[in-house]
């Protein structure tokens, strides 16, 4: 049942299902991926407490042999009875509940349904929980769509047609079924396989409380029949709002489950289907960033360590792939020979050019591309301390590159240069601008410098913003290890490309470093206090980093989500989690403390929320991750 690129996955909702292989087979006929029907007739409440009704003969529900195997693995989500209240106050009627819930839920097991769809209604808690928990642990494989609607039915108004505007719904209303959520899914602890299926009405809340809903392990939405619009041709389509929205969850993935009977005209349900069909179709065309990092949304990955790890030959080759990095750096040292030669030279002066860290020569070619697109001379040196990598430098400078190019196997911070370089460049950067230790290396390389020599890049500033991700949360917790730290897959940072997640708050600064550096005894130890406002009531998760660079003069490269380089991919953002997810009002402000700490053979970040409330101080001396120099 999981989407294509392009293709919409959907789903049949029925309330009643007299046969259910015709019922399979008429779905299938309209387009339909799988069906959502109830495991027991939704009249039939069993009694599990008194006689007579206890003891009453006869299977409870339908028998599995009505479908193969295969077909109820697949291509059924199997309904959870909505009469079924756990957490109603009367205790004979409670534990009658409870163990209809549980009857539903082994059954469902028995049968081998993919999933269940379980609805989330105000009042459902601890005990709906619970019983859910309790076959969760000694279950494995079903997931379960707690549905839950956008708005609640009594903050559904009658007065919005189309895509005429209407009024604001008030912040209670736009909160309240989120609210039932967010209880409900802490009291199932953040279990992976519970998720959401969001039930769509005709009224949308603001764009800051869909956000929030963005946010979350969406499954599936539910649109009813009656939330289409009828156009000239008397088909069924939607109003724009519910365009784009719908267009926000196919991004996410999400599966459409259609409800209701056929409304428009006498059209057939396979024409809703054609529609959704053809919204799936004309979505935006991916951009090259997506394209890149398709397989890899909210997939953690373990920061590189360049200077501890000699790197792999595909990892050069996937950052070599980026169709903008090297395009703005041969930008970047065009201009830079341009303002240091002057036309009256370009003859006579050679200015000196060391890449520092040249991996597989990408930035050589760069330089030698701006310095012919520049018509100046250069002489270059190529510094590489994986001798991986010197292997393939040296095939350039052989077959290609010949006496303009000096390949140094050697560490640039130990190596004593024959000459002073005009001009430094380097792809130092990482994730957060810093992470992957460009100061201590660049610092540790100045001295190969001349006077009044460039850097590129120039310098370099992180950024921070607080996110709301519960299925980061999750996979962040999923990856403990037995022979460290208990909290320490809570005290590393990933680099993620980040998708199903909220972001709370505009980015700010927090660390920024320039090259050459001015400092003649350089500290790059660093602490910021930063305080973001918050404005819906939500859950703080972690927070992500990104970074910006200054090349040379205006140039620049940036993952910074509001000024991003378009089509660049080199780099995914970084995600700083928190040991316990931590509610947040709207109007509070978030703070958090945040360090960058060095000893002569490490580097690490710590940090601390420190409002609305405080939490542990995460990765203190470095006892989870450090960056080793």
């Amino acid at each position: 049942m999981a989407a294509g690129a392009a293709r919409v996955s959907s789903g049949r909702d029925l309330s009643c299902v007299p046969e259910v292989a015709g019922a399979l087979g008429t779905a299938a006929g309209h387009g339909f991926d799988f069906l959502c029907l109830p495991l027991f007739h939704p009249r039939y409440r069993r009694e599990f407490q008194r006689e007579p009704a206890k003891g009453r003969p006869g299977p409870q529900t339908r028998s599995d042999l009505l479908l193969a195997g295969r077909d109820w693995n697949t291509l059924i989500v199997g309904k959870i009875s909505g009469w079924i209240r756990p957490d109603r106050p009367l205790q004979a009627g409670r534990s009658n509940h409870e163990a209809a819930l549980r009857q539903e839920l082994d059954f469902g097991g028995y049968l081998g349904v993919p999933a269940f769809l379980l609805p989330l209604r105000e009042g459902d808690g601890p005990n709906l929980a619970r019983g859910l928990s309790a076959f969760l642990l000694g279950q494995q494989g079903a997931a379960v769509w707690v549905q839950v609607p956008l708005l609640a039915p009594e903050d559904q108004r009658d007065d919005v047609i189309g895509n005429d505007p209407a009024p604001p719904i008030g912040p209670e209303a736009e909160e309240k079924t989120w609210r039932w959520w967010n209880d409900f899914r802490t009291l199932c602890d953040y279990n992976k396989r519970v998720g959401v299926a969001l039930e769509v009405g005709p009224d949308l809340p603001s764009g800051s409380a869909l956000d929030r809903w963005l946010g979350e392990p969406l499954r599936a939405a539910i649109l009813p029949t009656n939330l289409f619009l009828t156009n000239k041709k008397g088909f069924p389509v939607l109003s724009r709002p519910h365009q784009r929205l719908l267009g926000r969850l196919l991004k996410l993935e999400v599966q459409i489950v259609l409800t209701g009977a056929p409304k428009h005209g006498g059209k057939p349900l396979g024409s809703y289907l054609q529609y959704l069909e053809h919204l799936g179709q004309h979505r935006p065309p991916p951009s090259a960033l997506e394209v890149f990092a398709r397989g890899y949304e909210d997939y953690l990955q373990s920061p590189l360590q360049p200077l501890m790890d000699n790197l792999e030959s595909q990892t050069y080759e996937v950052f070599e792939k980026d169709p903008i990095k090297y395009a703005q750096y041969q930008q970047a040292i065009y201009r830079c020979l341009l303002d240091r030669v002057g036309d009256g030279e370009k003859e006579t002066n050679v200015q000196v050019v060391m890449v520092l860290g040249a991996g597989r020569g990408p930035l050589v070619n760069a330089t030698l591309r701006a310095a012919n697109q520049a018509q100046r001379r250069v002489r270059i040196y190529a510094v590489e301390k994986n001798p991986n990598a010197v292997v393939t430098l040296e095939s350039w400078q052989y077959e290609e590159w010949g006496a303009r190019v000096r390949v140094v196997p050697r560490d640039m911070r130990g190596w004593d240069p024959p000459e002073g370089a005009d001009l430094l460049v380097s792809e130092l950067l990482g994730s957060f601008g810093d992470n992957e230790l460009a100061p201590e290396c660049l610092d540790g390389a100045q001295r190969c410098l001349k006077s009044g020599g460039v850097s590129i890049p120039g310098s370099y500033c992180s950024f921070l913003a607080p996110v709301c991700s519960p299925k980061l949360h999750t996979e962040v917790r999923g990856c403990r290890e037995r022979d460290r730290h208990p909290q320490a897959q809570f005290e590393t940072p990933y680099v993620v490309r980040l998708h199903n997640f909220h972001q709370l708050a505009p980015p700010q600064r927090c660390f920024e470093f320039q090259h050459p550096n001015p400092d003649p005894a350089p500290d790059n130890n660093r602490f910021t206090h930063l305080s973001f406002h918050i404005g819906v009531n939500t859950v703080l998760h972690g927070f992500a980093g990104y970074f910006e660079t200054t090349l040379y003069g205006d140039i620049t490269l940036s993952i910074h989500p509001e000024t991003h380089s378009p089509g660049m991919f080199s780099w995914f953002p970084i995600f700083f989690p928190i040991k316990q997810p931590m509610a947040v009002r709207a109007g509070e402000e978030v703070g958090v403390a945040f360090w960058r700490l060095a000893t002569p053979k490490k580097v690490w970040y710590e940090w601390a929320v420190t409002s609305p409330a405080c939490s542990a101080l995460h990765n203190p001396t470095g006892r989870s991750y450090t960056i080793g120099l």
